[in-house]
């Protein structure tokens, strides 16, 4: 299954390099937390694998956050990752 990167996790101020939020396509909070506990990988394009696991949703629209082993770079946003 795909899911696109939306954004780092970030405040006004800070942001957090290894989180990132994923839309995963569901309707509300509720589908959403069926991937808590879902590993997540994201391919660059020079092959390099990143993996990472989802730990939480994110409001009520559907999002879920995922914290990888490595921060990913800024232009992996808007991109697909693969959950397994």
């Amino acid at each position: 299954m795909k899911a696109r990167i939306v954004q780092f996790r970030r405040s006004r101020h800070n942001y957090k390099p290894r989180h990132f939020l994923l839309d995963v396509n569901a309707k509300n909070k509720q589908e959403a937390e069926k991937f808590i506990g879902k590993k997540v990988e994201w391919k660059s394009q020079s092959g390099k694998l990143i993996k990472g696991e989802i730990k939480a949703s994110h409001g009520n629209n559907g999002i879920v956050r995922a914290i990888f082993e490595r921060g990913l770079p800024g232009q992996a946003i808007n991109e697909e990752v693969e959950i397994k």
